[in-house]
C-alpha cells in the first residue's frame, strides 16, 4: 500500500478525471441525440430535398448531382453520429473505473518523467493534446505489462523509445471510488491478480486487460508472423489473451481492419456465447464466430447428413466392444493425416488422365447429355490443363449444348401437349409482350380467343395467322425455357460432377487405391475401413472424419472457393483439429493470418494435432520463418492444491507452474451404488450452493452418462439443475450436468467428477479427457466413484487429496 500523502494525491487526481469525464459525457449527449435526429430527418425528407427532372440531359445531370449531394449529407451526419456515439460509450465505460495502472517513464535524454495512466480506452484533456488516460493497446502502455521499474522501452512507428520506468502502480477503482493502490516491482502485483482470480466464475468470459501477464502480452501484440501457435496449459489464459489480441489488432489496424474480417472457430456453439461480451466490453464490435462443424455443414450442403465431432467422440468413448471399432479408429486417424491429404492430391492428378465420373443430364425421363458424352468431351481437352480448369471448360460446353438443345426441344410433341394446359397467368406473360404495339385489349377476350385457336377455331381473319404463329412460338419457348432452367442451374452448381461417386471410388480394393493415389502405404484394416465408408456414403451420410477430405476433393475438382476478405483466423482448442483441417483452412482463407490456441494435454479427439515441438506439423504449415510459438506454463484458473493434484495426471505435467492461490485439496468420495453416489453428490451440491458458489458443474465422461446423472440427481431433488448437450446454445451460470468434452475452455467455481472409477476411466487414451474434466475447477474439485478409483488416481500420492471417511 502507498503512504497517506500519495493516497490523497491519487484520490484528488481520480476526482479530477471523473469530473472531466462527466463534463465530456454531458457535452456529447446532446450532440449524439442531435446528430441522430438530423440523420433520421434527412432520411425521412430525402426525396423532398431532391429535384427530380429528366426532361433533358442537363436536367438528368442536375438530378444526379442533387441526389449525390443529399446522399453525402446523410452519410456525413451518420458518420458523425457513429463517432460521437463511440466516444460517448467509451466515456461511459471509463466512468466507473477510469484506469487500472500507472507507470512513470523518463525517456532517455529528457530531464522529466511522464505519468502514464492506463485504462480500457484513451481520454484526452480539453486541450486535445494531454492524455489523461492511455488506451491499454497503445505502444507506451505495453511497458506496464512487460517491465518492472528500471530500464524499459517500447516500439513506435518511428523506432524504439528507451528510458527508465521510475514507478509502476496498480489501482482498484469501483463505481468511481478508489479501493486499493499497489506499488509493484513485478509484471502484475499478486494482490490484484489474487483478488481477480478469487472471484467466482461467470456465465461470460471477462476482459483481463487489468491483469495481463508478460507472456500473455506477447501473444496480444505479436503482429509479424503468418502463424502464431499458443500452447498453453489448462487455465493459462490463452483464450482470454487471444480475445484481447483481437481487440489489439482492431485498434492498431483500425484504418484497414474491421471486425467482420476476423473469424473465431470455437469448440462448440455454447462457447460462442461464453466469449461474446469480451470485445464489446472493450468498445469493439464482435468478430465473426462459428464452429468448424457449421462450416462443414455449409460446405456439404443438404445432400449429406453429416456426423458431428461430438457424435464421433461419443462413439470412440462408448463403443469399444462393437464390431468394426478398431477399423473405425484406424480410419479416423488415417483420414485426418497428411498422408491422406497427399493421396487426394495424387488422386486429382490421376483423375486428370482417367476415372472422372459424371451425372448425365435428363429431361422428362430421357437423356439429353449422357455421362459418357461428358467424359469423352472432358478428356478431349489438353491434359496439361489443371483438372479444375478443364471442369470449367466442360461446364461452359454443357451450357452451350443446353442452349442448342433448348431450341430443338421447342418442336417436341410434349410441348404441344403442355400448350393445351397453360393457365391465364402464362398467357398474360406472352400477351404483355405481343400486344404492346396493338393497343389495349380485354385480356378475358384474348384468353378465350387463344383457347379457340388451340382447338382449331378462330374469330379473327386470315391476316392474323402470322400473329398466331408468333404467339405460339413464344409460348413454346416459354414452356421449354422453364424446363431447362433447373438443368442450367444444376450445371452452374457443378451437379453434373458425380462427387459422391468420385469419393466412393477412392475406397476400392487396395491395389486400385495405390494406383489412383500413388500411395505405397495404406492403413491397416483397409478393406474394413472401405466397407464402413461405402456403407455410410450409400445412406447419403458422412462420417465426421470424411467431411473435410470430401470438401477438399470437391475443391480440387471444381476449383477453390476462397475467402479473400478475411484477414485473421483464430482457432480455439486447436489441438482437436487435424492437419488435414488446417490445410483446408489455409486454402480457404489464403490472405489470412492464423492464431492457433490449444493444449496438447487436452487433446481428447482421435485426430489431434501436436501443437509444440520442433517436429510439429503445424510449424510446417507456413514454414518456420513465418511461424511463432509461445508456450504458457503457468496455470491461473485453479488453486495451487487443484493444480498440484492434476499435474501428475500428465506425463509432462511437472512443467506446469501453479499460481500461488491456496484453497482446499480435492476431495474423494466413494459410494456403494449409483443411487448412493447420486445422493452424496446431491448433498455436496447443496453445501456448495450454500457456500455461495454460483457456477457448479457435474462433469460426466459422455453425453449418455450425463443423461443418467441428470435423471438420478433430479430424483434427489437437486435445485435448479440443468443438462448441457451439444445443442445447448448459451452458456449459463448455475448447477450444470455437462460432458467433459463440452466443458473444454470453460471454468466453474466447483467441478464434481461424476464417476472417477476404473469402470469409467480405465484406458490410457482417456487420460487427457480425465485431466480436462478435473482442470475445469477454480476453487473446489470433488471426485466420486462407485467402485475402485481410476488407475490415474491410484497412481497419485495420497498427500495430494483428501478422502471422505
Amino acid at each position: 500500500m502507498i503512504n497517506a500523502n500519495d493516497w490523497k494525491q491519487e484520490q484528488e487526481r481520480l476526482e479530477l478525471v471523473t469530473d472531466k469525464l462527466q463534463a465530456r459525457i454531458s457535452e456529447l449527449e446532446p450532440e449524439v441525440t442531435g446528430l441522430h435526429d438530423q440523420a433520421v430527418d434527412i432520411r425521412k425528407r430525402f426525396w423532398e430535398e431532391v429535384t427530380v427532372n429528366t426532361s433533358t440531359e442537363e436536367d438528368i445531370e442536375e438530378t444526379f448531382y442533387s441526389i449525390k449531394q443529399q446522399e453525402a449529407l446523410l452519410s456525413e451526419r451518420e458518420r458523425s453520429h457513429r463517432q460521437r456515439m463511440q466516444q460517448w460509450k467509451n466515456m461511459k465505460r471509463l466512468l466507473s473505473s477510469p484506469y487500472f495502472g500507472r507507470i512513470d517513464f523518463r525517456e532517455d535524454g529528457l530531464d522529466f518523467s511522464e505519468q502514464v495512466y492506463i485504462g480500457v480506452s484513451s481520454f484526452v484533456d480539453t486541450d486535445g493534446m494531454s492524455f489523461l488516460i492511455y488506451d491499454w493497446r497503445t505502444p507506451i502502455a505495453s511497458m506496464y505489462y512487460d517491465y518492472s521499474p528500471g530500464s524499459a522501452g517500447f516500439d513506435t512507428q518511428g523506432g524504439r523509445v528507451t528510458g527508465t520506468m521510475e514507478l509502476k502502480r496498480q489501482y482498484q477503482i469501483r463505481e468511481g471510488q478508489l479501493q486499493n493502490v499497489f506499488d509493484t516491482s513485478v509484471t502484475i502485483g499478486d494482490e490484484l491478480l489474487q483478488q481477480a482470480l478469487g472471484q467466482g466464475a461467470d456465465n461470460e468470459m471477462k476482459s483481463i486487460v487489468a491483469t495481463i501477464q508478460k507472456e500473455q502480452n506477447a501473444i496480444i501484440r505479436e503482429d509479424k508472423s503468418r502463424m502464431l501457435i499458443v500452447q498453453g496449459v489448462a487455465g493459462s489464459g490463452k483464450t482470454s489473451a487471444a480475445l484481447q489480441r483481437v481487440a489489439y489488432l482492431l485498434y492498431k489496424h483500425r484504418d484497414r481492419l474491421k471486425a467482420d474480417q476476423i473469424v473465431l472457430f470455437s469448440p462448440n456453439p455454447m462457447f460462442n456465447s461464453y466469449v461474446s461480451t469480451v470485445l464489446p466490453e472493450l468498445g469493439e464490435e464482435n468478430m465473426q464466430q462459428t464452429t468448424f462443424q457449421e462450416y462443414l455443414e455449409y460446405g456439404v450442403g443438404t445432400t449429406w447428413s453429416l456426423e458431428d465431432s461430438f457424435d464421433q467422440i461419443e462413439y470412440v468413448l462408448t463403443e469399444q466392444s462393437s464390431q468394426g471399432y478398431e477399423a473405425r479408429l484406424n480410419g479416423i486417424q488415417y483420414k485426418a493425416s497428411a498422408d491422406f491429404l497427399q493421396a487426394l492430391q495424387h488422386y486429382a492428378e490421376w483423375l486428370g488422365q482417367e476415372g472422372m465420373r459424371f451425372n448425365g443430364i435428363r429431361l422428362r425421363d430421357r437423356d439429353l447429355i449422357t455421362a459418357e458424352q461428358m467424359k469423352t468431351q472432358f478428356y478431349s481437352y489438353d491434359s496439361s490443363i489443371l483438372l479444375a480448369n478443364r471442369v470449367a471448360q466442360l461446364q461452359e460446353w454443357l451450357l452451350k449444348k443446353l442452349t442448342l438443345l433448348e431450341r430443338k426441344e421447342q418442336e417436341a410433341l410434349w410441348v404441344q401437349e403442355e400448350l393445351n394446359y397453360l393457365d391465364k397467368e402464362q398467357y398474360a406473360e406472352v400477351y404483355n409482350q405481343l400486344h404492346k404495339e396493338r393497343g389495349v385489349f380485354d385480356f378475358a377476350e384474348l384468353y378465350e380467343e387463344a383457347r379457340e385457336r388451340m382447338n382449331g377455331k378462330s374469330r379473327r381473319d386470315e391476316g392474323d395467322f402470322d400473329f398466331a404463329e408468333r404467339e405460339e412460338g413464344m409460348l413454346r419457348r416459354m414452356i421449354v425455357k422453364e424446363h431447362f432452367k433447373p438443368l442450367r442451374r444444376s450445371v452452374k452448381r457443378m451437379l453434373f460432377i458425380d462427387m459422391a461417386g468420385l469419393y466412393v471410388q477412392l475406397f476400392s480394393e487396395e491395389e486400385a487405391y495405390r494406383r489412383m493415389t500413388d500411395e505405397s502405404l495404406v492403413p491397416e484394416l483397409w478393406p474394413e475401413i472401405c466397407g464402413q465408408t461405402k456403407e455410410k456414403l450409400g445412406r447419403l451420410e458422412l462420417f465426421y472424419e470424411d467431411a473435410t477430405p470430401y470438401l477438399y476433393l470437391k475443391e480440387l475438382v471444381e476449383g477453390v472457393r476462397t475467402n479473400t476478405e478475411v484477414r485473421h483466423i483464430f482457432v480455439d482448442e486447436g489441438q482437436d483439429y487435424s492437419m488435414f483441417q488446417y490445410e483446408f483452412l489455409k486454402k480457404l482463407f489464403p490472405r489470412a493470418r492464423m492464431t492457433v490456441l490449444g493444449d496438447f494435454s487436452q487433446a481428447i479427439f482421435t485426430q489431434a494435432t501436436e501443437l509444440h515441438g520442433a517436429d510439429s506439423p503445424l510449424i510446417r504449415l507456413y514454414g518456420e520463418s513465418e511461424t511463432s510459438l509461445i508456450r504458457l506454463v503457468r496455470s491461473y484458473r485453479s488453486t495451487r492444491e487443484i493444480v498440484e493434484f492434476t499435474k501428475p495426471l500428465l506425463p509432462g505435467g511437472k512443467e506446469i507452474i501453479p499460481f500461488d492461490r491456496n484453497g482446499k485439496k480435492p476431495l474423494l468420495s466413494k459410494a456403494g451404488s449409483r443411487e448412493q453416489l447420486a445422493a452424496r453428490i446431491a448433498e455436496d451440491l447443496a453445501a456448495l450452493q450454500a457456500e455461495g458458489f454460483a457456477s457448479i458443474a457435474v462433469i460426466t465422461k459422455t453425453a449418455a452418462e450425463g443423461n443418467d446423472a441428470f435423471e438420478l440427481l433430479t430424483a434427489q431433488d437437486c435445485q435448479d439443475l440443468k443438462l448441457v448437450t451439444k445443442k445447448t446454445p448459451i452458456f449459463e451460470k448455475g448447477t450444470l450436468v455437462i460432458p467433459a468434452y463440452l466443458a473444454k475452455g470453460v471454468e466453474f467455481d466447483a467441478a464434481l467428477i461424476y464417476d472417477a472409477s476404473s469402470l469409467t476411466y480405465n484406458r490410457e487414451n482417456e487420460r487427457k479427457l480425465f485431466y480436462t474434466a478435473c482442470t475445469r475447477a477454480m476453487h473446489r474439485l470433488r471426485l466420486y466413484a462407485a467402485g475402485e478409483w481410476t488407475p490415474f488416481i491410484q497412481a497419485l500420492e495420497s498427500s495430494l487429496y483428501e478422502v471422505r471417511q
